[in-house]
């Protein structure tokens, strides 16, 4: 009890968050006189009676002095049970998902991935789909507190490299532990709302602005429509949706210290500045093959080029056209900049721009030291040192990435699916992207036509990823569960 109360004690605060979240939907379904109105209220009430359950259950425990254990299972709990409790709107709606379905949706919704197995977007109730958007949103929040208080104290993937990000200020400057993510959240409300704001004055009607704001933020690319952002004539639409998009990849601690210093330093962060470049660079390439080989006006080009680049590098996975028929050249740089991601500390999926730039500095030394075997190298990073446990996580997490990669894939073969579509789909769920490339899975379509195995596998992907793939994983060590 001692390692499962303090999981049980704020996994009931968090469930009981949850169904006050559902209660929103509910509000809509009422408004619209829709069918769902029972299924968002039985929700919200079973989650409820959970949550009270878990508080007591774990009320005597003490949160004061937590354990890497503890930390490690409150972690996977947490986000294991937002996941499944999330799952009940789906389940009970007038048009009931299956099981596989609704994890799959609920896991994808969480995580921000985007994927998704529900067809027909244009016609489904919007309640449910005011659903899928808040729980992007939420999802999105969520990994923000989880990279920058939790993966660090656990030494996850290198994250540990970020952990002074938040105490490096001057003193009068320096916000305490517990107002630091209330000082994030209200950056994530900030612009969440100057995003719907001006979705809204480009065009959109203002449901679609709400739902189309929480999952660009958030970049959980969730959308209202099977065309994703195709429904959208306006250029000027995609054009705010792009640095939206790429400030929810961005550092989320950087707008904090904007709120607090007034100092606009987004742009010297050594992050920050590589990704733009990834972005930039990407987006030459493509609106060149586009001007030349399929002869689209050079505005149009760009617009179609940077807005689904940017979609897929930040994990967002929204698409305004089938960019498969582009050329092998544009299939290429799509499949490659989904391993990308954002910034650490970000809402973003991916490996992790510094994670890149690490590996980039090591192959860098190792040229040096194969040139001047006797020099002496100062491993930095973003003007700060760069230890051997920094550098042993980051090669762990590509480890365990590529494990998972492998039998994820191999899971998705048997089931009898193309290659193309069992390494892209791998690829996007690992990554937390959303579409995949190929005639299935590709931007024009979605996961609903995969077998319930194969989607079982995908939503594991989606959380492992999601996690860091350590934070679930030394669950499954004996080591873990010894007294």
């Amino acid at each position: 009890m001692k390692l499962l109360g303090p999981t049980l004690l704020i996994l009931g605060a968090i469930l009981n968050i949850l169904a006050l979240f559902m209660l929103v939907p509910l509000a809509l379904s009422i408004t619209y006189s829709s069918d769902n109105q029972l299924a968002f209220f039985s929700s919200a009430a079973i989650t409820s009676l959970a949550g009270i359950i878990f508080l007591l259950i774990g009320k005597q425990s003490r949160l004061d002095f937590m354990q890497p254990r503890q930390v490690f299972l409150i972690t996977t709990c947490a986000w294991t049970g937002v996941s499944l409790f999330s799952t009940l709107p789906f389940l009970l709606m007038s048009n009931p998902l299956g099981i596989a379905d609704a994890v799959f949706e609920s896991v994808s919704g969480v995580t921000a991935t985007g994927g998704s197995v529900m067809a027909g977007l244009d016609s489904r109730p919007k309640d449910i789909l005011l659903w899928r958007s808040i729980l992007n949103w939420i999802g999105g929040v969520g990994i923000i507190g989880m990279a920058i208080a939790v993966l660090p104290f656990l030494r996850v993937g290198g994250m540990r490299l970020f952990k002074t990000e938040s105490s490096d200020w001057s003193d009068k400057a320096m916000p305490r532990a517990r107002s630091l993510m209330a000082m994030i959240i209200y950056c994530y409300l900030g612009l969440s709302f100057i995003c719907c704001m001006a979705f809204w004055l480009a065009g959109m009607d203002f449901f679609n602005a709400l739902n189309h704001a929480m999952a660009t933020v958030s970049t959980g690319g969730f959308s209202t429509s099977d065309h994703s952002f195709a429904q959208f004539d306006s250029l000027l639409i995609h054009w705010i949706a792009i640095p939206f998009m790429l400030a929810g990849a961005f550092p989320f601690v950087l707008f904090v210290r904007f709120m607090i210093t007034r100092k606009l330093i987004v742009f010297s962060d050594t992050q920050v500045r590589a990704l733009l470049w990834i972005v930039a660079i990407t987006t030459l390439i493509l609106t060149a093959q586009l001007i030349v080989t399929e002869h689209m006006p050079p505005f149009q080009a760009l617009t179609m080029a940077c807005f689904n680049l940017v979609s897929v590098i930040t994990t967002t996975g929204f698409a305004s056209g089938d960019y498969q028929h582009w050329g092998p050249l544009a299939v290429v740089i799509f499949f490659f900049v989904t391993f990308v991601g954002g910034c650490s500390g970000s809402t973003s999926g991916g490996i992790k721009v510094f994670r890149l730039q690490i590996f980039a500095s090591l192959v860098k030394e190792q040229i040096i030291v194969a040139i001047h075997p006797h020099a002496i190298i100062s491993r930095r990073y973003n003007g700060r040192l760069i230890s051997s446990e920094i550098i042993a996580s980051s090669i762990s997490y590509m480890f365990l990435m590529m494990v998972c990669f492998v039998v994820i894939a191999s899971i998705l073969s048997l089931t009898g699916l193309d290659l193309m579509t069992s390494i892209t789909g791998t690829a996007s769920s690992l990554m937390n992207v959303g579409p995949g490339l190929g005639p299935i899975i590709g931007p024009a379509g979605n996961f609903s036509s995969l077998s319930d195995t194969a989607k079982w596998a995908l939503s594991a992907g989606m959380l492992l990823g999601r996690l860091e793939f350590l934070t679930i994983l030394v669950l499954f060590t004996p080591a873990f569960w010894r007294a």
